[in-house]
């Protein structure tokens, strides 16, 4: 647990160095220097804001007042203090830092060692007291373990904490780590012995849903075990905590509801563009897993809550779930190397069988971008795969990520778009050719040729996350490409309609209202025309609108298909169409209590219905963002690849085989 502050503390100074956040002190106090990657940025990033967020509104609400207080528990190697300190907003504050001896000793030594650091605190000499390893006129550095609650409260009055001025007690990322009785009986102690006072926690939620089991199994092995999850499950269950324990105002929210709420919108701009980033869905679900509380008590006259009433739609009360779908794991398909992967593309070559290019995952035991292709196919009712050679002119088109891929002819397939890195351009077109007959388990080899498209059709295929759907228009062949994004656009909105099999760009026109720009989203052919569902909007928001382009005499035409109860927005999803039901299978939204199963539209209709996923026969976490799904029509069996992705800072999770999810329960029913 002590070693969680320095790596911490690391992870923030990296923040720092590429801009997220302003803090000069941090490298002074995280000693080492190691540059992490962007999402950890944005995660640590998030948490500083949602912390200095509530410290900030406690001290311009209080500044009237002649004496206030605040005390950091588990405060680590944070720099909280010098930051307010050094613009001049410690005035009539006195800050308490408490933590284990070990990381209070190694603080004091840094800060006593440190011109720019002792200039700011003027030591007063008043350390070597009993737990006081450093005392400042403003700030006391306290050795105690926060467990030990008798000794806590004779070190802090020993510091000089007065219990009748207003305090803000702040825990961030600490009450976890404790036993809950412990950690219960210091939220009861604070409200009880300060009778006006303030108390913000960030810490984690929802250890059940797959992210957070990978994230509770991350903190185990380095046995730092979150023990209030499994009592305290979600935001609801800390709010009724701390109610319960004597605080009298209480408010919380997730991550997500924070960003959108809490930092203005210049601001998110701002840091979405700081550096190369295409790690949304990891973003999110780390962002769902994390809250920031504020309680208060008697702070009544002069007061408004540290946090706003979230004014976004929360979904708050679960999904209406009209059913479940169980999910097996596809026996024959386990242990395939090479299966397990994200960001990669399946597509129904011939009947029975499936081609999987491209995406991140694992070979030969390293996680890399893969290049080699699998054909699943499926004998004697059974699914089998087979890793297919590739003649390929340049090894590296093959390393593709969010590409699309579609079959002309069961001879021929056409990869677009896809990325290497998110700061690279997109990567182009590429012919896939396959024999006309191949024995059982798929063609030996897979032809694959480079296409140069002419202007302007070369736009089309230079994006990634972007949809590929086959339509038609007076009786000839198109693929529509819509949306993505590219290096230069974090989101697109335009089109193009591409004549089959040469590939030249058409202009046909389109009528209605435009949809907005989105990536990440789902298409669909059906009925000569496309099913565009959710998506990623402009500024990094989950969708919830379904468009149909529909063809008229004269061009095609967008029109809005209204679903109720409305679609909870998602992205990240895949999808299909069958008997005029547009299936939505996974994804990821800002909904805290559950994660998305599959979502039925009846587009005659409009009706939604979400059903859950039924995983107690899988022995590992099915993650279902950056999947791939081929919908099975007569088996009414949906098969899913791949799936997953580099869950934050707790490691990388590929779901390791593939699922069968059986659709004939809900297909008849609804």
């Amino acid at each position: 647990v002590q070693g969680t502050g320095g790596s911490s503390a690391v992870s923030k100074c990296s923040a720092a160095a590429r801009g997220y956040i302003q803090d000069r002190f941090l490298q002074l106090l995280a000693g080492r220097r190691r540059r992490r990657a962007p999402l950890i940025h944005r995660g640590y990033y998030i948490r500083a804001r949602a912390v200095d967020h509530c410290v900030q509104d406690f001290l311009l609400k209080t500044q009237s007042l002649p004496r206030t207080q605040i005390v950091s528990l588990g405060a680590g190697f944070d720099s909280l203090y010098f930051r307010l300190k050094d613009v001049g907003l410690l005035h009539h504050t006195v800050v308490y830092e408490v933590d284990f001896p070990n990381v209070a000793c190694q603080k004091a030594a840094l800060i006593k060692g440190m011109k720019e650091l002792s200039a700011l605190v003027g030591d007063t000499g008043g350390e070597g007291l009993g737990s006081i390893t450093f005392s400042g006129e403003d700030y006391k550095l306290l050795a105690v373990d926060l467990s030990e609650l008798s000794e806590l409260e004779r070190t802090l009055e020993e510091a000089g904490l007065n219990n009748e001025i207003p305090t803000l007690f702040i825990a961030e990322v600490v009450l976890t780590y404790m036993e809950n009785t412990r950690s219960d009986a210091l939220i009861q102690w604070t409200a009880e012995h300060f009778p006006h006072a303030c108390f913000v926690v960030y810490e984690q939620v929802l250890p059940e849903d797959p992210f957070g089991r990978v994230m509770q199994q991350h903190f185990r092995q380095l046995s730092t075990a979150l023990r209030s999850l499994a009592q305290y499950p979600d935001c609801e269950a800390q709010l009724r905590r701390f109610l319960g324990k004597g605080w009298t105002e209480c408010s919380v929210m997730d991550m997500n509801e924070f960003f959108t709420c809490c930092i203005p919108e210049d601001e998110q701009q701002r840091v979405q563009t700081l550096e190369p980033f295409d790690e949304y869905e990891e973003w999110h679900l780390k962002c769902s897993h994390y809250f920031v509380l504020a309680a208060s008590k008697g702070m009544e006259p002069f007061w408004t809550p540290l946090l706003p009433s979230v004014t976004v739609p929360r979904h708050a009360g679960p999904v209406g779930v009209a059913g479940s779908v169980p999910a097996a794991v596809c026996a024959r398909l386990s242990g395939i190397p090479g299966l397990k992967r994200y960001g990669h593309h399946s597509v129904l070559i011939k009947p029975n069988m499936i081609l999987t290019t491209g995406g991140f995952g694992e070979e030969d035991g390293q996680h890399c971008r893969m290049r080699s292709f699998h054909v699943l196919s499926k004998r004697a009712g059974c699914w089998e795969a087979v890793c297919v050679t590739q003649n390929i002119p340049d090894k590296r088109w093959g390393e593709r990520l969010y590409h699309t891929v579609s079959c002309l002819s069961d001879t021929l397939a056409l990869v677009v778009g896809g990325r290497r890195s998110p700061s690279s351009t997109g990567l182009g077109t590429l012919w896939l050719k396959f024999p006309k007959t191949c024995n059982a388990s798929g063609p030996d080899s897979v032809a694959v040729e480079l296409v140069s498209l002419q202007p302007p059709a070369e736009a089309a295929a230079l994006r990634w996350r972007h949809s590929t759907t086959e339509i038609t228009f007076k009786g000839e062949q198109y693929l529509f490409v819509y949306g993505g994004r590219s290096a230069l656009e974090p989101v697109l909105g335009d089109w193009y309609f591409l004549h089959t099999p040469e590939l030249s760009c058409t202009a046909i026109a389109v009528e209605g209202p435009v949809p907005e720009s989105r990536h990440s989203h789902s298409a669909c052919s059906w009925e000569g025309g496309v099913l565009i569902a959710g998506g990623l909007g402009a500024a990094e928001q989950p969708l919830g609108s379904v468009f149909l382009l529909r063809e008229l005499e004269r061009g095609f035409q967008w029109q809005t298909i209204e679903t109720h109860p409305p679609l909870v927005p998602r992205y990240s999803h895949t999808a299909h169409v069958h008997e005029g039901k547009l299936l939505l299978v996974g994804g990821v939204w800002f909904h805290s209590s559950s994660v998305p199963g599959i979502t039925v539209i009846d587009l005659m209709t409009g009706l939604c219905l979400d059903y859950v996923i039924n995983v107690e026969h899988l022995e590992w976490p099915l993650m279902l963002h950056n999947h791939s799904t081929v919908f099975l029509p007569n088996e009414k069996e949906l098969l899913v690849i791949g799936g997953g992705g580099n869950c934050f800072s707790f490691g990388t999770h590929l779901n390791p085989e593939p699922v069968l999810l059986s659709l004939s329960s809900i297909l008849i029913n609804h």
